[in-house]
């Protein structure tokens, strides 16, 4: 156990929330179906919290909770960058989501969702399905993400994944002049729906594409797709010489070992929180000339989906919005260089801004 998750352990949990701003965070236990879960709201300023829930085997409980209080946190800046009228949240759930899973399970974590009234509404993430999201639907209606049988937007995951590939267009554009793609060397770390879904709009594009992922059959779906893309072994991806490196699976890839080892000019993908300490290891990117698009901007595609969901959904709206995310990254980058600051500073504060307007236009209402 890494030193901030022991001292999260022990007696700082709430100084760790109020210390992130965090509203609301929720312990659920159920004896009888297993279910231990956390949702983290971190802000409602701009509206109700919406973000998926994750099922994963944490190492510790410690690392569950900081994984959904960075989560949360990041959910809020995702939002409000992407002008969207929700704020940040996330639910995390301890187990293992290829044995662990019953309907009883899923309709319990669902009364917790309901429980909270919908200042929280969950959707699909690393972990869950939308077969999960069905069960949870029948405990509370405040879930989106649903099949489209149900009246929902489906799988999220195209979606957010024509988003981290606008996002790393606008990165190409900042860093070679132009936003072709033709053989640049494009390394996607995680086979998931995400990563399979960007794989197949950068092989249109004419990238030279590299993949790695700790599941062997996750790997066989890119290559019976595409026989052309290599795979790499988890242990090798920072070292392949790249051009672009994406990382799509679990977040903090980005960190003391692996940053000197980048061979690339760009850092772009689907996974949040790529940074295991944002401004340590933003810098060690910036020192090494490695230009980040920030994760909460470029991957908000599935965010924006299931809040056109709410709206009503239509998925040809939902890309149009979603190909923003290419001006959106570019304004950032600008941003970025005029004031002399980081691509992660900048969106931050793009944020931030956008939410301390609304909070002062609720204030004086």
């Amino acid at each position: 156990m890494s030193a901030t998750t022991a001292n999260l352990a022990s007696d700082v949990i709430f100084d760790k929330i109020a210390s992130m701003g965090h509203e609301q965070v929720v312990f659920c236990h159920d004896e009888k179906t297993g279910l231990r879960a956390i949702i983290a709201i971190h802000n409602t300023v701009l509206g109700p919290a919406l973000g998926g829930t994750r099922m994963w085997q944490y190492a510790s409980d410690a690392d569950a909770i900081l994984d959904a209080l960075r989560l949360s946190e990041g959910m809020t800046y995702k939002a409000a960058v992407a002008g969207l009228n929700l704020g940040g949240g996330k639910a995390v759930i301890l187990g293992d989501p290829r044995k662990d899973k019953s309907e009883a399970f899923f309709r319990r974590y669902g009364k917790f969702v309901d429980s909270l009234g919908g200042k929280y509404i969950t959707a699909e993430d690393v972990g869950t399905s939308k077969a999960d999201m069905e069960y949870i639907a029948m405990e509370t209606d405040h879930v989106s993400g649903l099949p489209e049988h149900k009246g929902g937007s489906g799988d999220p995951s195209p979606v957010t994944a024509y988003g981290v590939y606008m996002g790393l267009k606008a990165s190409a554009k900042k860093v070679y002049g132009n936003d072709q793609l033709v053989g640049k060397k494009v390394m996607v770390q995680g086979a998931g729906n995400v990563g399979r879904y960007l794989i197949d709009n950068l092989i249109k594009d004419g990238a030279v594409v590299y993949v790695s992922d700790i599941f062997e059959d996750q790997l066989q779906k890119v290559t019976a797709a595409h026989p052309g893309v290599k795979v790499i072994a988890p242990n090798d991806v920072y070292g392949i010489d790249m051009d672009i490196y994406a990382p799509c699976a679990l977040g903090a890839t980005l960190n003391d070992d692996t940053i000197p080892q980048l061979r690339c000019a760009i850092v772009a993908g689907g996974a949040n929180n790529q940074l295991k300490d944002t401004s340590k290891h933003m810098q060690m990117l910036m020192d090494r000339g490695i230009l980040y698009a920030p994760d909460f901007v470029i991957n908000a595609g599935g965010l924006i989906n299931v809040y056109s969901e709410l709206e009503g959904y239509n998925r040809q709206n939902a890309l149009s919005k979603t190909e923003h995310i290419y001006d959106q990254t570019l304004a950032i980058f600008d941003a970025a260089a005029n004031e002399g600051i980081s691509t992660l500073e900048a969106s931050v504060r793009i944020a931030r801004r956008r939410i301390e307007a609304v909070a002062n236009i609720k204030t004086r209402l």
